[in-house]
C-alpha cells in the first residue's frame, strides 16, 4: 500500500497539504482517515469535582521575564502564561520603600518591580482568553496590615462581580472547575494577627517546615510562610482580606509526617519546595496521595534554580500534586511535560485525576507509585517520515556542505515501571527522511504517561536540535496522524511535522 502524506500524495514525496493539518488531534472522538479532522478540541472531562480533584496548569514567580535574581517583573509574562492556559499565578506582594505602596518583585533580589495595580488588570483582562476556567492568584504576602486593605479594596475594584467570595462553608469543601467557571480566587496564608485574634495569645500551632528544611537542603529564595517584614501587631487586618481569601494556604509543620496528616473539617493548601517533595515520596508516598485526596498541594522550584529551570513533574503528579508551579518563561525538557500534559482535556489548564488516585480501598490503602503493577495496555508507535524542515530552516542550519541527517527520538515518561527511551535511525543526507519504524510502549499505568518525542539532525559535535513536542497517551486515538513539532519554547513550526501511526491495544 502506498502511504500518502495528508491527501493523495505518495508516501516518498511529501509536501504539504496546508499547515491546518496541526498537531496530533487530541479529542475524544475517533479519528477517520489519514487527515481527516475530527473537529475542535474539547474540554471532555467531569469538571463537577472539587479542585483538589484536578491537575492545575500552575506557574510560579509569574511575573518574572528573565532569571530568579536579576530578571525583570512585567504583567507581559503574566498575559503570555494566561494565554497558554495558565490557570494559577503567583504574586508576591512587598511594600514600596515608601510602605504605602505595594509592588510585585522577587523579595531579596535584585529584580525591578512591577505595579500590583498593573498586574491584576493584566489578569481581569486576560484571565479568560485561552480557557473559561477559574484563574487562582496565590498570593506570597509580606505586607502590613493597612496594605492588605489597600489590596482587598484593589481585587475588588478591578475584578468586581468575578472576584470569587467564599461563603460559609466553602472551605470544608474546594468547588468544582465548574462551578467556578469565569471566577478569580485568592489563596494565601491567614494573617498572623488575624490568626493571633481568633485563637488569642495561642500561636499558630503549624510552623514552617520550608525554613527548616532550606537549612539542610538549599538556599531558598521563595519562602511564602514569612510573616511580614514591620508589622505593627497592634494594627487589626479589616475583614475584607481576610474574607477574600478562597483558598486558605497553611504553612507546613515542622515534622513532615504531620504537616501531611488529613484532618478533618477545613480543606486547606499546602507548598512545599521539590526537594522536600522528593523526601515526601521517598517516605510517606502515600500519605503525600491521601493528602491530596482531600487538600491541595503547591510544589515550587528550589531556590537554586536561579536561572528558570524546572524539576521533572511525573514525582508529583503520580502523588496526586495538584499544583506543579513551574518557570514558564524558560523552556527545556521539565516544561515540554508540563506543555504535553496540559494539551488534553481541550487545554483548559484542568485535567481530572485518574481515579485511582482519588479512591481507597477496604483496608484504606491507597495507589502506591513505587509498587509494579501489571500492563495495563500498549501503545505501538510507528514514525513514518517527516518534513518541513527545508521551509522553516535555512539551507545551511544543520549542515553547511550537503542535506542533514534525521533521526528521531521517543521517551515514554510516566510511573517508573512505564520509562522508556528509543530512537530511529539516521537517514544520511535526506530534508524529508523515512524512517518506517515500529516501536512499543508496555504501559502499567497510561492515565499518567507521556509520549515525547524529540527530532535531532546528527553532527560530528553535538546533534542538532530539529523539534520536539510531548503528547498525553490517555488522549492518543489508533490511526495514522500528522503530528506538527515545535521549537525549544513550545511554538509550532509553521512546517515541520512527522507522519505517525498510533496504536493503543
Amino acid at each position: 500500500m502506498a502511504l500518502t502524506w495528508a491527501t493523495g500524495v505518495r508516501f516518498g514525496r511529501a509536501t504539504r497539504r496546508n499547515d491546518r493539518e496541526s498537531e496530533v488531534h487530541l479529542s475524544t472522538n475517533a479519528y477517520g482517515s489519514l487527515g481527516h479532522r475530527s473537529g475542535p478540541k474539547t474540554v471532555h472531562h467531569d469538571m463537577t469535582a472539587p479542585l483538589q480533584h484536578y491537575f492545575i496548569y500552575t506557574g510560579h514567580n509569574s511575573y518574572l521575564t528573565g532569571n530568579q535574581l536579576i530578571g525583570g517583573c512585567s504583567v507581559k509574562q503574566i498575559i503570555k502564561s494566561l494565554k497558554k492556559g495558565v490557570r494559577v499565578i503567583e504574586l508576591d506582594l512587598w511594600p514600596t520603600s515608601s510602605k504605602e505602596g505595594i509592588h510585585v518583585l522577587h523579595g531579596g533580589t535584585m529584580t525591578t518591580p512591577v505595579e500590583l495595580e498593573e498586574c491584576l488588570t493584566a489578569i481581569n483582562e486576560h484571565a479568560f482568553v485561552k480557557s473559561p476556567y477559574p484563574v487562582i492568584i496565590t498570593l506570597e504576602d509580606h505586607l502590613t496590615p493597612n496594605l492588605r486593605d489597600i489590596v482587598a479594596k484593589m481585587v475588588t475594584e478591578i475584578f468586581g462581580d468575578t472576584l470569587y467570595h467564599p461563603e460559609a462553608g466553602d472551605h470544608n469543601e474546594f468547588p468544582s472547575p465548574e462551578a467556578l467557571k469565569h471566577r478569580i480566587l485568592l489563596s494565601t496564608k491567614l494573617p498572623k494577627e488575624h490568626l493571633d485574634e481568633i485563637n488569642g495569645s495561642r500561636e499558630d500551632n503549624i510552623s514552617s517546615l520550608n525554613h527548616d528544611l532550606t537549612q539542610l537542603f538549599e538556599i531558598d529564595f521563595e519562602d511564602e510562610n514569612e510573616d511580614a517584614a514591620n508589622e505593627n501587631p497592634g494594627q487589626k487586618t479589616t475583614p475584607g482580606y481576610t474574607q477574600l481569601i478562597g483558598i486558605h494556604a497553611a504553612k507546613p509543620d515542622k515534622k513532615l509526617s504531620k504537616a501531611l496528616t488529613v484532618e478533618s473539617g477545613k480543606a486547606k493548601r499546602l507548598s512545599l519546595g521539590e526537594q522536600t517533595l522528593e523526601r515526601a515520596a521517598s517516605l510517606y508516598g502515600t500519605d503525600l496521595v491521601r493528602f491530596t485526596q482531600k487538600n491541595i498541594l503547591r510544589v515550587y522550584p528550589k531556590g537554586t534554580r536561579i536561572t528558570s529551570t524546572n524539576f521533572k513533574p511525573l514525582r508529583a503528579w503520580m502523588h496526586g500534586v495538584q499544583m506543579v508551579a513551574f518557570n514558564m518563561q524558560g523552556y527545556g525538557k521539565s516544561l515540554w511535560m508540563m506543555h504535553g500534559m496540559f494539551r488534553s482535556n481541550g487545554k483548559c489548564g484542568f485535567v481530572k485525576k485518574p481515579d485511582f488516585l482519588m479512591s481507597m480501598g477496604p483496608n484504606n490503602e491507597v495507589f502506591e507509585p513505587k509498587v509494579p503493577l501489571d500492563v495495563k495496555k500498549t501503545l505501538k508507535v510507528r514514525v513514518y517520515m517527516g518534513d518541513g524542515w527545508r521551509k522553516d530552516f535555512s539551507q545551511t542550519h544543520f549542515d553547511k556542505y550537503s542535506p542533514p541527517d534525521f533521526y528521531t527520538k521517543l521517551y515514554m515518561v510516566g510511573v517508573p515501571a512505564d520509562v522508556r527511551k528509543v530512537r530511529t535511525r539516521e537517514i544520511i543526507d535526506d530534508w524529508i527522511p523515512i524512517w518506517n519504524q515500529e516501536f512499543s510502549f508496555p504501559l502499567t499505568v497510561p492515565e499518567l504517561a507521556l509520549l515525547k518525542i524529540v527530532v535531532r539532525e546528527h553532527d560530528a559535535g553535538k546533534d542538532d536540535f530539529a523539534g520536539q513536542t510531548c503528547l498525553p497517551v490517555s488522549e492518543l486515538k489508533t490511526g495514522i496522524r500528522v503530528v506538527r513539532l515545535r521549537d525549544k519554547k513550545g511554538k509550532k513550526f509553521k512546517s515541520v511535522k512527522l507522519l505517525m501511526q498510533f496504536t493503543l491495544e
